[in-house]
């Protein structure tokens, strides 16, 4: 396995391409993180930013103490090929208003245009809100839309060694002589009986 260090583009590309993410925050040095659904944004000269949906809980009021995050993706295709990315930021919470002063719509709106783009984006947040208003049905239901505004980002690629491969060959019965004679012929050299014996 080869592994190397992604630019920060790549690592980018990354985040835009996923949808399922995992979000860590920590309070009183307790780490915590859970799954969450993100959206990637980032407008033509601004910064990079991950947009998200939920309800009060458990994350939302540690990052209200405490607003560094990190989010981590990868994408898995076997155990010697995968890509892991993290994006160090800072959770910021998205008022709902429509317009801002100067007329432009406001990035909670933005927010969800980015994140209704992919599908069932607000099943997570409303399922655990229901179950919230089922232990409490006297609450209301409240729904909020949060920003990672991404500080720096790290990222790992693994790729299978060509070396370490075994050659397409192998998996052909034909081709399996072939390349046990190969094999065996740089064990054993070229006039060894054994490298003779295998084809």
């Amino acid at each position: 396995m080869v592994l190397r260090e992604m630019s920060r583009e790549e690592c980018l590309r990354v985040l835009a391409g996923t949808r399922l993410a995992r979000l860590a925050c920590a309070r009183e040095n307790q780490p915590y993180v859970v799954p969450v659904y993100l959206a990637y944004d980032e407008p033509s000269g601004g910064e990079a930013s991950l947009y998200g949906f939920t309800t009060p809980g458990q994350k939302v009021e540690w990052m209200r103490a405490n607003p560094l995050v990190c989010v981590e993706v990868d994408e898995v295709t076997a155990p010697d090929q995968w890509v892991s990315v993290i994006a160090f930021g800072r959770y910021e919470e998205l008022p709902q208003t429509t317009r801002r002063e100067d007329g432009r719509l406001d990035e909670w709106l933005r927010a969800y245009q980015a994140l209704k783009t992919q599908a069932v984006w607000w099943e997570p947040g409303c399922a655990v809100g229901a179950a919230r208003a089922r232990r409490d049905s006297a609450g209301p239901y409240v729904s909020l839309y949060y920003k990672v505004r991404i500080d720096h980002v790290t990222g790992h690629e693994a790729t299978r060694d060509a070396q370490e491969a075994v050659p397409s060959a192998v998996t052909s019965p034909a081709g399996r002589r072939g390349w046990l004679r190969r094999a065996l012929t740089r064990v054993f050299g070229g006039g060894s009986t054994a490298a003779g014996s295998a084809s």
